[in-house]
């Protein structure tokens, strides 16, 4: 008898509809499962023998054949467990095969017959509702997970029994209640700290809040102890909160690698994510045999912070460029390709030598040339190029330290971003873009209009900086950001020449 199920794997942060077909045919007691199924797939089978026999089932005594399609597709994970068994039950003649067809199962068994929580429960539901399925089977502790989706009814489970009972119509399966308010209230919170506890740089704020409006990318270099490590954990405070959508599209990623609930309960809204210098290039941006997302992607629609910029090993950093760019990195590895989204904010910050006293009055550089010079070859001009906003953050003086001035705090420069993100959403409605960093070039040609006293302020330091074409536009957008700021319709001088001294590198302020 052949009895069918239907389930999903994952490539990447996508879910596929797999196929769970069973046919139990007489002959010698063989348990086979064929359909380019990885390890964790094929162990699955001891599992569900032992969940199936301690469930008060029995399991088939004759030859078991199961197929996972489409079979020339890889697939993996332990969410597999719950659809194989159940259609082996069917196969055997214990649930009518028409209950099963309008819903999906995912969850992996324990040997009792339990069902475990899975990894990529919320790209499993996206499928699910996209291919038409009335509803979803998923263990538990998933259900919340899952429910974020709606137009689809979510059906906790808890044991296998309880699934065969439901099929068979004997039991019932209350669907898990979607409360939308709630599930965004989870990720609605705003990160630890407070911009007002950053003593002075009142420049380095000034730019910390043009990079939070436009989504821009920043560099902050300074000797040891300038603030900034500091300045750059206060930037996720100052940034809006995710809307339901952006949470959807972050959670996806957490979702799949299974740090949901971790992210849930410890950091803020918005990813705030600050590797180790030792990472590699794979940690990074994602990969492994079976790609996973990298750091870039788990600091979606949130920021990327990298302290000690130069200490990261230089193929990690040059494969940041492409990312940064286009907002999506793709991993291919034999067979399989997958695509993550990484659209964040990289926030950098170096010394500018290796002892950090490079320039620095009162401290005597104790760096050779040929050290200063190793340790800033590391970061190539590219990277650079592509950073929008370089600037310096010199040493705070104790006058500063000791007698404070009373600062603004994260929310009232929030609420200035915020407004400002308004504006940028009102002029991107049309599009998929949601902050000036991301225009292209036609985007900035019809956004970023300059009179005739901007374009000789920008000619002039396009002569006198050797302006690339990217740091042009750079600026261009810039710009835009510092004008929305403002509330202005029309980039004026004055938000060039403020987009333009925020090049440091250009300008060789810097060091």
């Amino acid at each position: 008898m052949i009895a069918k199920t239907s389930s999903c794997s994952l490539n990447g942060i996508d879910a596929f509809v797999v196929d769970v077909e069973v046919d139990i045919s007489l002959g010698l007691p063989v348990f086979q499962m064929v359909g380019l199924a990885e390890a964790s797939v094929r162990e699955s089978k001891e599992r569900v023998r032992a969940a199936v026999n301690n469930s008060g089932y029995s399991f088939p005594m004759d030859r078991v054949v199961v197929n996972l399609a489409p079979a020339d597709v890889q697939k993996s994970g332990s969410g597999l467990d719950l659809p194989v068994a159940v259609a082996i039950i069917a196969a055997s003649g214990l649930i009518p095969a028409d209950t099963m067809e309008p819903y999906l199962l995912s969850g992996e068994l324990s040997l009792d017959g339990r069902i475990k929580p899975v990894r990529g429960v919320l790209p499993v539901a996206l499928t699910a509702r996209e291919m038409g399925f009335k509803g979803l089977l998923v263990p538990k502790q998933n259900a919340e997970e899952a429910a974020m989706v709606d137009g689809i009814d979510v059906l906790p489970v808890t044991c296998l029994s309880q699934v065969v009972d439901f099929f068979s119509g004997h039991g019932a399966i209350v669907p898990w209640t979607r409360d939308e308010k709630i599930m965004q209230g989870a990720f609605a919170r705003v990160a630890d700290g407070d911009l007002s506890e950053v003593q002075g740089q009142a420049h380095a704020k000034r730019a910390l809040e043009i990079a939070a409006t436009g989504g821009h990318h920043l560099l902050m270099t300074g000797p040891p102890g300038s603030g900034k490590s500091m300045l750059a954990k206060r930037l996720a405070t100052i940034l809006p909160l995710l809307s339901f959508a952006e949470i959807l599209e972050v959670a996806r990623i957490y979702s799949v690698v299974g740090g949901l609930e971790t992210w849930k309960k410890e950091s803020a809204s918005r990813p705030f994510r600050a590797p180790h210098h030792t990472i590699s290039d794979a940690g990074l941006v994602g990969g492994g045999s079976r790609p996973q997302p990298g750091e870039i992607s788990l600091a979606h629609h949130g920021v990327l912070f990298m302290d000690e910029l130069p200490e990261f090993k230089k193929n990690a950093l040059e494969v940041l460029r492409q990312p940064l760019e286009d907002g999506k990195v793709t991993i291919a590895r034999a067979g399989i390709k997958a695509v993550f989204p990484c659209q964040f904010m990289l926030v950098a910050a170096m010394n500018p030598c290796p002892c950090g006293y490079f320039s620095e009055p009162g401290n005597a550089c104790t760096c050779s040339q040929s050290q200063i010079q190793a340790y800033r070859s590391k970061i190539s001009g590219p990277l650079v190029d592509r950073l929008d906003i370089q600037v310096a953050v010199p040493r705070v003086e104790f006058i500063t330290l000791v007698n404070p001035k009373k600062a603004e705090s994260s929310a009232v420069v929030r609420s200035r971003v915020e407004k400002a993100r308004q504006i940028q959403a009102q002029r991107f409605a049309s599009t998929t873009i949601f902050c000036n960093a991301r225009m292209g070039s036609q985007d900035i040609r019809q956004c970023c209009h300059v009179d005739k006293d901007g374009q000789d302020l920008l000619s002039q330091a396009s002569d006198t900086l050797l302006l690339s074409a990217r740091a042009y536009h750079s600026i261009l957008k810039v710009a835009r950001t510092i004008a929305d700021l403002d509330n202005a319709s029309d980039i004026r001088t004055g938000h060039l020449a403020e987009a333009i001294q925020y090049r440091g590198f250009d300008r060789g302020t810097m060091f």
